[in-house]
């Protein structure tokens, strides 16, 4: 069996190749080059059409990651270019070269501030450009299968926060600043956080692949999920550090975030601390999930996957110099 993946070189896409290239014939396409998989990799932007076109790799399967994400892309409409309008291409190129099967890569982002629990079935309230350019490319999707129902399958992941070893992502973000002693709590820590370890979401694609036909949509949330509170105790146990005592609260931390992002707005400089990021900290991100229905069984709990990324990027003396920027 072959599979083609956009956006190989990216967190997710790197240890999800490490995995199934093991069992499949894999080939990569990103705009960048691949720190691990430089083999299986070619350089190939999805907004080009014509060098899709003249892709030269018959695939069985079609696992879509590549898009923009992250918090300050500029222009917005890059969201659009890439996440609407290369998925276009994802579709056109796998209906000329009849891949029936799709894995498309969402986000809980489609949903905006959702309500504690919300579910597959939840409504559909982007609040910024990165989810509604997904719901729009989920929609393509949607209309992609539903041309011909009996022999396609889609599959669509709608992850929460991905975390892991090497990803410079908002939680490495936050382990840095507890290892560094230059956290400080915002907010009372009651907000219920959900996450997704990197080692247990690509299993979950290594066995949606043996899925049937049809169409799968499943959020991606490791369960039990935790409040902010538990995981940064967790965070400062597995670091052996004390926590501090002092909490600032959440509007005084929201209004110097503003500042910041005015700040940056004007020097064009990015910083780790910005408005988005205090509501994303402060906020519910609690998802229900559909995964484990399906007989999935994850390997690695919260507190065991915090474990590991702690051990591999602040004790580990055997580390290698690749490291992701997601956020």
């Amino acid at each position: 069996m072959n599979i083609l993946i956009t956006g190989g070189s990216g967190f997710v896409g790197s240890n999800l190749i490490s995995s199934l290239r093991q069992d499949y014939k894999i080939k990569s396409l990103d705009k960048k080059h691949s720190s691990w998989h430089q083999d299986l990799t070619q350089i190939i932007d999805i907004t080009d059409k014509n060098k899709l076109d003249n892709l030269n790799f018959k695939a069985n399967t079609l696992i879509h990651l590549a898009a923009e994400h992250r918090d300050d892309i500029y222009p917005k409409s890059l969201y659009y270019d890439v996440n609407v309008n290369g998925t276009q291409n994802i579709i056109d190129y796998s209906i000329k070269n009849n891949i029936n099967q799709i894995i498309f890569f969402s986000s809980v982002a489609v949903y905006g501030f959702a309500k504690i629990g919300t579910d597959e079935n939840g409504a559909i309230n982007p609040f910024n450009d990165y989810g509604k350019s997904k719901w729009k490319a989920e929609k393509k999707l949607n209309d992609w299968h539903d041309k011909d129902p009996s022999s396609r399958s889609l599959i669509i992941i709608r992850p929460t926060v991905i975390f892991g070893p090497r990803n410079r992502g908002n939680f490495f973000n936050l382990l840095n600043q507890i290892n560094s002693n230059k956290f400080l709590m915002i907010g009372r820590g009651n907000n219920k956080k959900s996450l997704a370890y990197i080692n247990n979401i690509v299993d979950f694609v290594s066995f949606a692949i043996t899925l049937g036909n049809g169409k799968h949509l499943f959020n991606y949330v490791d369960k039990p999920e935790s409040d902010m509170n538990s995981i940064v105790n967790t965070i400062y146990k597995c670091l052996d550090k004390n926590k501090p005592k002092i909490r600032i609260p959440y509007l005084f931390g929201l209004m110097a975030a503003k500042l910041i992002d005015i700040v940056a707005f004007i020097t064009r400089k990015k910083f780790s601390i910005s408005s988005i990021r205090i509501k994303k900290f402060c906020s519910d991100t609690s998802f229900n999930t559909k995964v484990f229905d399906t007989g999935f069984n994850a390997k690695y709990s919260i507190d065991n996957a915090i474990s590991e990324t702690i051990d591999y990027e602040f004790k580990s003396d055997d580390k290698d110099d690749v490291i992701f920027f997601t956020e």
